[in-house]
């Protein structure tokens, strides 16, 4: 079954988007947080993106390693973006996309069975 497959990847997912919503409710608490624009813009879109790699994975999906692929990019970006920020969310964020974004290209990469 594809979840069983994936798990690893879905957990990933999971923990990103979660730690995204985080990041980018944390970065509005900032004292100045259109410093934070990109960081938070970045945060919603990767969350989303995760959201759905994880349950398209979780489905099976026949698009599931497209998404994947997206993800992976995706969470490279946010995570490049939350990396720039010292705040400790920021920088949670950060490992929780580069996670992500390794799991994501390992499995868009995966031959599946037929």
């Amino acid at each position: 079954m594809a979840h069983d497959t994936f798990a690893d990847c879905i957990a990933a997912c999971q923990a990103c988007a979660a730690a995204c919503h985080h990041c980018a409710a944390a970065c509005l608490q900032e004292d100045n947080p259109k410093k934070m624009a990109r960081c938070i813009a970045l945060d919603l879109d990767c969350a989303a993106l995760c959201e759905l790699a994880a349950a398209a994975m979780a489905r099976g999906s026949e698009n599931a390693a497209a998404i994947c692929a997206l993800c992976a990019t995706l969470c490279g970006r946010c995570g490049d973006e939350c990396a720039r920020h010292a705040h400790d969310h920021c920088q949670a964020c950060a490992e929780a996309c580069r996670r992500c974004a390794e799991e994501c290209q390992r499995m868009s990469t995966t031959p599946r069975a037929a």
